[in-house]
């Protein structure tokens, strides 16, 4: 997964040996924290459905603040499937492999069709050469100019909060994951066929349970927000105004990591339930990192403390970015596009 930066870059080597080391300590998984974590996240989603199944019975009125509740448990329940993909939550390999189909059950992901464009992801994050998988679809200023009218509005819809934060979470999880990607093998096409049957069986039997419309309003009050919160979390690490993109010969793994991905500093309860991605820069750097070790990691070496944190109230401002400014390297709004010297319409 790891690219190495052009070889003209003499201090590289001693960079990329300084974290090896910086990060090995926390590279190993720790049974008690992982299964701590399986206890008070998915026995407690499980414990949360049983009290709305009560509440359906007694006490309709708690059913609101139950949904939000199992929807904060659902985003840090993709957090530990996250990890699973990565083969960083627990030691053994089938253990993850085993807990992350789990979780896919859950969050309606197949997990090794997942796993596979996670991968991706992080081997061509920040990379303008090699956009397109597991990212936000972004163009360049000089890109957009040249587009026809259709493509520029498409973009520009894709980009809508609304589209992006409301009606995507419910593409990607109801529709999209539904379906191997055209470049899956077949283990991963098989992940997809074998989760919909899971998730299918899951269904009907939460419907015989709760009755068929109770369900798929709980269902997909859960989508919405845990989806839209999800996306966010997503869009925040990798959409910020000074973030890093290069072109391919000009491409450095760590310069993507901690330039190209962001430390969301989020209050200590929605750290909790989004399972410390907030150190994304860490994550990326090494994403054998578990996320029960990443704070640990950030507090022990000045080299990621010295990243600029993103907090709740500046990370707004990246819902008005939406190009990437290849002369200034940085992301700009449509409305600096007027003022932009190759905007010659």
């Amino acid at each position: 997964m790891l690219k190495e930066s052009n070889p003209g870059h003499e201090n590289h080597g001693k960079e990329l040996d300084q974290w090896k080391r910086t990060v090995e300590e926390y590279l190993k998984p720790h049974v008690g924290r992982a299964l701590w974590q399986v206890i008070n996240t998915l026995l407690v989603y499980v414990f949360v459905w049983y009290l709305m199944y009560l509440g359906l019975k007694f006490s309709g009125w708690i059913l609101p603040p139950l949904m939000i509740l199992a929807a904060g448990l659902l985003v840090r329940i993709f957090i530990i499937f996250h990890d699973c993909g990565h083969g960083s939550f627990f030691k053994n390999r089938w253990a993850n492999d085993i807990l992350g189909f789990i979780c896919g059950v859950f969050l309606f992901t197949p997990y090794y069709h997942w796993r596979w464009e996670h991968a991706l992801h992080h081997s061509t994050s920040g990379d303008l050469d090699r956009r397109g998988v597991g990212d936000i679809w972004t163009l360049t200023v000089q890109e957009y100019l040249e587009a026809t009218r259709w493509k520029r509005f498409a973009y520009r819809m894709a980009r809508n909060p609304i589209v992006l934060f409301v009606l995507a979470p419910f593409f990607i999880f109801l529709i999209k994951q539904r379906f191997p990607s055209p470049g899956a093998t077949q283990r991963e096409r098989q992940s997809v066929w074998w989760m919909n049957f899971a998730m299918t069986l899951m269904v009907i039997a939460l419907c015989k349970i709760y009755g068929w419309f109770p369900y798929l309003i709980i269902q997909l009050g859960m989508i919405a927000i845990a989806g839209s919160s999800g996306v966010w979390l997503f869009y925040v690490q990798h959409q910020f105004e000074d973030v890093y993109w290069e072109r391919g010969e000009n491409w450095e793994y760590i310069s993507a990591a901690l330039q190209g991905s962001s430390f969301y500093k989020l209050p200590k309860v929605l750290q909790w339930f989004s399972g410390n991605i907030g150190f994304h820069h860490v994550h990326h750097l090494s994403p054998r990192i578990p996320n029960y070790n990443l704070e640990r990691c950030h507090q022990s070496d000045p080299i990621f403390q010295n990243v600029k944190p993103v907090t709740l109230l500046s990370s707004l401002k990246s819902l008005s970015l939406r190009l990437w400014d290849e002369s200034a390297k940085k992301l700009i709004s449509f409305r600096h596009l007027s003022k932009h010297p190759k905007n010659r319409n």
